[in-house]
């Protein structure tokens, strides 16, 4: 089991094994990432000591997270010292796509160093981060012999055949010659079981991972529900604008914790369409939940009529668009404040990342369930929750209709950003994968483009610092991965 151990002057990010009631000994571990989403060498001191235990015979070794994904280690050390199987615990973040790749790099430590690998990790959501679960056992091959299912709590339980693998590893002198840096072996004796020689065999299990946008939605609704609960709050709050975005967080939400425990608010203005507010109604009707209409015409009048003496000669532009937006955070959150239910924001990556959002307004909220999803996978996903029930949860119109803010006449978000079928591109390049100008520039995308997206991109940092905290889906969220400072001059063209 992991906890913190202490010696009194540092602290280890550690695992425990107990046996019979007593402590059997500690692993610390050795390799502390500190990049991404990981701050280890802030907090923790690295191990020097890679612990076998002889379980029944059965030479097991134990070791943490990070530890297995380097190549030479403690896996290696102890794979020296007999190990014939490793056991390592974790709390392994989500991001979409990660499980193959992790699958891939646990079937290349066990059939390198030919053991059995365990590889048990955390499942729920903490924050911006979701621990997709997934636990897995190899064999010395490299096969996958066990599966958890991901995203769901569950105990999977795996025979190995243990017995062939010590007589091939002393037949190796290879793993012999290990470098003392990377921690000393030390070996444990494990009394007090009596193996159940008339015990049948456990079938196999290896469960079917979901994959693609099914990975991807089963990620936003624990997150959704862990954030939501462990906060201590038992409803939320959706405004419903009868777009893409707020569609799918509505039902996002109802996915984690079920009709009773959502309502949406419909807060329209002078600019909304009669469809707007048809599309929230039907929406409300699919999924079964209460949504209150809630029109802010009036307040928008007062604050115009509150502003004229001081706006009077000047055009018509974003203040008096964002004024509505705001109207509707301040609706929103005294509901909030007056029934104790938390605002589940609506917006997007690509709208995070452009700043095409009003802070203050429609940012106001608890947690931001899609604020690492790009606009483009909204819509894929919407398709695929809407194939899951075999008819339409979210209605076809909302999926079909050009996306607006409709805080003026015959708005699109095209006026203000590129397609999206572009604009995403180019934000992956530029915030995830950390390409320059000219190399995004040289991928085939229009100079001016690119120099609009970054110029967007470098200049909302300031929203983004103030924004609610959001599920990360992608290698590289904002905020815990991507960290940049908002008071700088630099420009990347």
């Amino acid at each position: 089991m992991g906890f913190v151990d202490s010696d009194g002057g540092d602290i280890y990010n550690a695992a425990a094994v107990a046996a019979d009631g007593r402590l059997v000994g500690v692993y610390h571990k050795i390799f502390l990432p500190n990049y991404g989403v990981f701050d280890e060498e802030r907090y923790f001191r690295a191990g020097d000591t890679c612990p076998v235990y002889v379980i029944n015979g059965t030479i097991v070794g134990v070791n943490i997270c990070e530890d297995i994904w380097s190549a030479i280690g403690p896996t290696v050390v102890q794979r020296a010292a007999g190990a014939e199987v490793i056991v390592n615990i974790n709390g392994s973040p989500f991001h979409a796509g990660k499980r193959k790749f992790r699958e891939k790099m646990l079937a290349t430590r066990a059939s390198d160093n030919g053991l059995f690998v365990a590889y048990a990790n955390l499942v729920g959501g903490q924050d911006e981060l979701v621990f997709d679960g997934g636990s897995m056992a190899f064999d010395p091959t490299g096969e996958l012999i066990g599966a958890a299912d991901q995203f769901v709590e569950q105990l999977l339980v795996v025979d190995l055949e243990v017995g062939g693998v010590h007589r091939p590893q002393m037949r190796e002198p290879s793993p012999r010659k290990v470098d003392p840096a990377l921690g000393k072996p030390e070996l444990f004796h494990v009394s007090g079981y009596a193996p159940d020689l008339d015990k049948r065999s456990v079938p196999r299990q290896v469960a079917e991972f979901p994959d693609g946008e099914a990975e991807v939605y089963a990620a936003l609704v624990l997150g959704t529900r862990d954030y939501v609960r462990k906060c201590g709050f038992s409803k939320v709050l959706v405004a419903l604008s009868g777009g893409i975005d707020s569609s799918l967080v509505c039902t996002i939400a109802v996915d984690a914790l079920g009709s009773a425990n959502v309502v949406g608010v419909a807060m329209p203005s002078r600019f909304s369409s009669e469809d707007s507010v048809s599309d929230a109604e039907e929406l409300a009707r699919n999924l079964g939940i209460k949504i209150w209409i809630l029109p802010i015409e009036e307040a928008f009048k007062t604050y115009l009529e509150v502003l004229s003496t001081r706006f009077e000669g000047t055009e018509w532009d974003i203040a008096e668009e964002n004024i509505q937006s705001r109207i509707r955070g301040n609706l929103i959150m005294a509901v909030s404040n007056k029934f104790g239910w938390i605002v589940l924001t609506t917006g997007n990556k690509s709208e995070m990342a452009t700043g095409y959002a009003t802070i203050y307004g429609g940012m106001s909220g608890g947690f931001a369930v899609i604020k690492d999803v790009p606009k483009v996978l909204c819509y894929l996903l919407a398709d695929h929750r809407n194939r899951l029930d075999g008819g339409e949860v979210i209605p076809s119109s909302v999926i079909e209709k050009p996306p607006s803010a409709e805080l003026r006449p015959d708005q699109l978000d095209q006026d203000s950003l590129p397609d999206y079928e572009v604009l995403d591109p180019i934000l992956k390049a530029y915030v995830e994968d950390d390409v320059g100008f000219d190399e995004i520039v040289g991928m085939g995308f229009d100079a001016d483009t690119v120099k609009q997206v970054v110029s967007l991109v470098d200049g909302s940092e300031y929203k983004r610092r103030q924004a609610a905290p959001g599920i990360k889906i992608t290698p590289r969220n904002f905020g815990r991965d991507r960290r940049m400072p908002i008071a700088n001059q630099f420009k990347p063209y």
